[in-house]
């Protein structure tokens, strides 16, 4: 039961910001704070059913190291979905007009933020770390990849092959940063970097789920599997491509650390850090 509280925790005040977004939607100052409060709150939401539920210090949300690990996850998902925009405008798939709107730009950031460290908390945080201690890492890191890909085919635009590429890219790269680190706060600097890169400076479609304004006034054509078509550059073979080898050096990492689980002994469960416990 552990799992459904945990997850019951960090998807009420996921819908509550959410509500919250809603209602001042159009005034991008009041996004941007109602935004950064869910995240913040998600974060206290996810340590407190913790200790509550499993009776232990939650190292992976520990506060120690958490900026400097949010922000270099930031830079680097900024710097990966810049290089799939890179690739895909030389080849005439991404065209800038101008520019766009910065206090639009401003109201992203904070829905981002808010969308980022709730999804973590969720399929990385709970669901990836509560399965791996049942079947080992592998088939935790496959089976919650699936599922997160499979959560965005409820986008407006959504397709089968963009569900298939955010499995592959998205769930498989920030569960992997989550097994080299043993932390949440790499996997939710990706994540965030990535969707405001998207959303907030270039002005892409995101995840299916419409084309925002950001600071550049934009259009993507041409063929889908380098624009990633309605599902916007999540789509592409340059982002599949980049982020699986951004899954394989984390992985690389987390193998030298010794953070890969295996699949846990009958009668013992794995904890979060690969060594196994009596039950």
């Amino acid at each position: 039961m552990r799992l459904v509280w945990q997850l019951i925790a960090v998807a009420a005040v996921a819908f509550i910001g959410m509500q919250g977004a809603m209602a001042v939607e159009g005034n991008p100052w009041l996004t941007l704070v109602i935004g950064v409060a869910t995240a913040v709150a998600s974060v206290f939401a996810y340590r407190w059913v913790v200790r509550r539920t499993e009776h232990r210090e939650v190292t992976e949300a520990a506060r120690p190291g958490a900026v400097s690990a949010v922000v270099r996850g930031t830079l680097l998902g900024i710097a990966l979905f810049g290089l799939v925009i890179v690739n895909i405008a030389i080849l005439g798939g991404y065209q800038v007009a101008g520019l766009g709107s910065v206090p639009a730009a401003v109201g992203l950031v904070g829905f981002m933020a808010a969308a980022a460290v709730t999804e973590e908390v969720m399929f990385r945080g709970v669901l990836f770390r509560v399965i791996e201690g049942w079947t080992g890492t592998w088939i935790a890191l496959v089976g919650t990849g699936a599922l997160f890909g499979l959560v965005h085919l409820v986008n407006p635009n959504a397709t089968l092959w963009g569900a298939i590429a955010i499995a592959i890219e998205a769930g498989g790269m920030l569960a992997a940063a989550y097994i080299a680190t043993r932390s949440l706060w790499l996997p939710i600097g990706l994540h965030f970097g990535w969707n405001i890169a998207g959303s907030a400076i270039f002005s892409t479609e995101v995840s299916g789920s419409g084309t925002p304004q950001g600071l550049l006034d934009a259009t993507m054509s041409g063929h889908i599997l380098v624009t990633g078509g309605e599902f916007g550059p999540e789509g592409s073979l340059y982002a599949v491509v980049f982020c699986s080898l951004g899954t394989a050096a984390f992985l690389w990492l987390a193998h030298r650390r010794g953070h890969i689980v295996p699949f846990p002994r009958r009668g013992t469960r794995s904890d979060a850090v690969g060594t196994t416990l009596p039950r």
